[in-house]
């Protein structure tokens, strides 16, 4: 049952520690400290949600509806276009002064774009319901333990992504600073979506 615990918070936590838009997102609304305990809980729950299904099978599910993850990836590319182009708009504007005191958008919006970024992502059902799903099939009586180590794995990432972006807040106190952050989100965003795409191809 260790084994099996050990193994899945270790797969599950080098699956989601790459930097993609998700843990952009997440890192963003910790530097502003914006909703982060919400956010957090959010991304580590669909987590949960997906790896569950992953563990129960719904695998098969995917396979026998090939179209799925094709149709979630041109939503994907969609939102990961508009949101580069929000961030590079924001960058070329400069108005940080909301980040800067602190402002927030509504919790409800917030929340929004983080579920977008968490559903629309081909490669979440991938990394979750298939490829953890999968290794989960390899130790078939102590599934639950394997699945107990991959959703603790989600929750002790985003919650350190989270909370730990605070300390580089001093830092991101002046707008030049917010927009290279933005920049560089933007661009991740674009190179997300060019992999996306060429997956879907």
């Amino acid at each position: 049952m260790t084994l099996a615990l050990i193994t899945g918070f270790a797969t599950g936590f080098s699956l989601i520690l790459a930097i993609g838009a998700q843990n952009a997102f997440v890192l963003r609304q910790g530097l502003q400290r914006a909703h982060v305990f919400a956010v957090s809980a959010f991304c580590a729950l669909s987590d949960a949600i997906l790896i569950t299904a992953g563990v129960l099978g719904f695998g098969i599910a995917v396979e026998a509806a090939p179209w799925l993850p094709q149709v979630m990836g041109v939503f994907g590319i969609c939102f990961l276009l508009y949101y580069a182009v929000e961030r590079l708009n924001a960058a070329w504007e400069g108005n940080y002064e909301m980040e800067i005191a602190g402002q927030t958008r509504p919790l409800g919006a917030t929340l929004a774009t983080a579920a977008a970024f968490t559903w629309l992502n081909p490669h979440v059902y991938l990394d979750t319901v298939v490829f953890l799903g999968g290794i989960s099939l390899s130790f078939e009586n102590q599934q639950f333990a394997f699945w107990i180590g991959a959703c603790t794995a989600s929750f002790v990432f985003f919650f350190s992504l989270g909370y730990g972006a605070r300390y580089l807040a001093p830092v991101m106190k002046t707008p030049a600073n917010w927009r290279v952050l933005d920049v560089v989100i933007a661009l991740v965003m674009l190179l997300i979506a060019l992999k996306v795409a060429f997956w879907l191809i």
